[in-house]
């Protein structure tokens, strides 16, 4: 393989999470659509995105588990290809019960993709490139999502709900066709294999598995995977209600076209994730060179800093301001999720990365899967608006426990 191999990975999985997000949220720019086709209630259409929510959640520790003992090529593919086909059939729902279903298909199928496309990348990208790489993977979330948002409210305004699930759901299954000729497996733990001591000798590292049990233990047995997954929970809870919540908030309390609330629900929020999760990654792999927990640094500047425009988002009556808003939360945002996965690599051992990915997605997508219906339910109590501004505090709490773990478990730890 070419010395650029490692970055055409990057690439060819940046179109594979592109379309795991944009299939997960081309629904909710249409659930005006649903609710007047299917005479759904608001909690019913929250059950809906909690459904993909909650399954992908529960299969993202198997799919952990799974993704350091297989191959990782084969459930990256694989995946794409089902939850694609399931979009499709997503298209073909004609009832409550079918869109639930579908979803939570939907959940199933992409659940293994991030357990093994980071462990992936973690093996061609070291130290010295990880945070980088796995930012510029990240970065196809938020173009994923705007597409998914856009393309899905145009084409349900226009020529019905059901045409972007086609479209999307077509492309996902070329695409998959196509990878199976370039995306090649490496070698498990190769872009740590030799380690370099300050005498020059080299030390290998064990890459034997254990048995599944241990393997969780070990992962567990460090101190800042706790703070850090319970900071993902946190930090999944705002961003799923943004995701699920922001187009019909916009079409209901500013009149915005169907069309219109898709795409500024996702383009600015997601434009300016962009440019904090690019940012994000060259100052995490900076701050990393100097300290073990220099990632994490990174993700609580992110958290605090999104504070204050979370909660004007929710509050100000004011379009220009709601737009400034959006943009600040999602540069913010961007910050912190550039090295979600990089940060958790940093304190488990590379045969149980997958397993660590998959565990910390699927306790943070439980706590995700929670706030479309807690929004739902806390909305028609206290509105809409009062209900996501009041989701900052979250922001805050969650970012003043990874200082805090910083301090605690990672301070004078060099990398």
């Amino acid at each position: 393989m070419s010395k650029n191999y490692k970055w055409w990975v990057v690439f060819m999985l940046w179109f594979v999470c592109f379309f795991n997000y944009a299939d997960r949220q081309a629904i909710f720019s249409v659930f005006p659509l649903l609710k007047q086709e299917m005479g759904l209630s608001d909690v019913q259409l929250g059950i809906v995105g909690a459904a993909f929510m909650w399954v992908y959640a529960g299969f993202g520790a198997i799919a952990g588990i799974v993704g350091d003992r297989f191959q990782r090529k084969t459930l990256i593919i694989g995946g794409l290809i089902f939850w694609s086909l399931v979009t499709i059939g997503t298209a073909l729902s004609t009832n409550y019960v079918h869109l639930v279903i579908c979803r939570a298909l939907e959940g199933f199928g992409e659940a293994f993709y991030f357990p093994a496309s980071m462990s992936l990348l973690s093996d061609y990208h070291n130290k010295e490139t990880r945070s980088k790489a796995m930012s510029f993977h990240q970065s196809s979330v938020y173009a994923g999502t705007i597409a998914g948002g856009t393309v899905a409210g145009f084409m349900g305004q226009y020529y019905g709900w059901h045409t972007s699930f086609y479209l999307f759901g077509g492309l996902g299954v070329l695409l998959g066709v196509i990878l199976l000729g370039f995306l090649k497996e490496p070698v498990r733990g190769q872009a740590e294999v030799q380690v370099e001591n300050q005498d020059n000798s080299h030390v290998l590292l064990d890459l034997k598995q254990d048995n599944i049990f241990d393997s969780i233990k070990q992962v567990f047995k460090q101190p800042m995977v706790w703070v850090l997954v319970s900071v993902f929970v946190g930090a999944n809870f705002v961003a799923s209600i943004f995701l699920t919540w922001m187009p019909s908030f916009l079409y209901n309390k500013f009149n915005m076209s169907l069309s219109m609330a898709g795409l500024n629900a996702t383009f600015y929020l997601q434009m300016a994730s962009v440019l904090g999760v690019i940012s994000g990654g060259f100052l995490a792999d900076k701050l990393a060179k100097n300290h073990r927990g220099g990632r994490m640094i990174a993700q609580s500047i992110g958290l605090i800093m999104g504070v204050p425009f979370i909660f004007l988002a929710g509050w100000t009556l004011s379009i220009p301001i709601l737009i400034l808003a959006l943009i600040g939360f999602g540069y913010f945002k961007g910050l912190y999720d550039a090295n979600i996965w990089a940060s958790l690599h940093d304190v488990v051992k590379p045969k149980n990365r997958a397993t660590a990915v998959g565990f910390m997605n699927s306790i943070g997508w439980f706590g995700g899967g929670i706030a479309p219906i807690a929004i739902a339910y806390a909305g028609t109590k206290y509105g809409m608006s009062a209900s996501i501004s009041a989701t900052s505090a979250l922001y805050l709490v969650f970012g003043l426990l990874l200082i805090f773990g910083i301090r605690k478990f990672m301070r004078n730890q060099k990398s």
